[in-house]
């Protein structure tokens, strides 16, 4: 997946456009993107909010039978009001919020430790009926390095941190195109 500049703008424009319209409480009208493929994509996206670089609020879907369009604009509001780690947006705070998107590439089994790249592969663990995902940005942005990165992924699923070492876990691979208002509204 490769989006142009042009496709990620409007992106984060119908993210951002979309927490607007639950603040003010008015309908999201979406526009005809039919001339758009990419735009017609059924794939998973995150969107992550933060204030001042920190983090405000991540929700997503790791895959989606929706158009891309949708799904953005579905994982935004959820981001925005529904990340039980914090409080709904305020209104207040959407002049401060900044949008970063991630479209990810359909998950695959991971067969070796050695195949993950940090800041290429995002991480899905699911064992022992507990999950966690992170994303590929996640490590590059916490300056981890890659058993840090394994710790994370264990702890954000309610393992023991250090559970990768004992055994080869249960863990999906993808990669994402990640794109955020920071790159290309600043």
């Amino acid at each position: 997946m490769t989006f142009s500049i042009e496709e990620k703008k409007l992106l984060l424009s119908i993210a951002r456009e979309s927490i607007e319209s639950q603040l003010l409480g008015t309908k999201f009208h979406f526009t005809d993107f039919s001339s758009i493929p990419n735009f017609s994509l059924k794939a998973g996206a995150f969107v992550t909010l933060t204030i001042k670089n920190q983090l405000r609020g991540c929700i997503g879907f790791i895959v989606s039978d929706q158009e891309l369009y949708k799904t953005v604009h579905e994982v935004a509001i959820e981001a925005a009001f529904e990340d039980p780690r914090f409080p709904s947006l305020s209104s207040d705070e959407l002049k401060d919020v900044r949008l970063e998107i991630s479209v990810l590439s359909p998950p695959f089994p991971m067969k070796s430790y050695d195949e993950i790249e940090l800041g290429v592969h995002g991480l899905i663990l699911n064992e022992k009926g507990k999950r966690g995902l992170l994303l590929p940005q996640v490590p590059i942005e916490h300056e981890m390095n890659k058993e840090e990165y394994l710790d994370a992924i264990c702890q954000k699923a309610g393992l023991p941190k250090n559970s990768w070492r004992n055994k080869q876990l249960n863990i999906d691979l993808f990669t994402a195109e990640v794109f955020s208002e920071n790159e290309l509204f600043s």
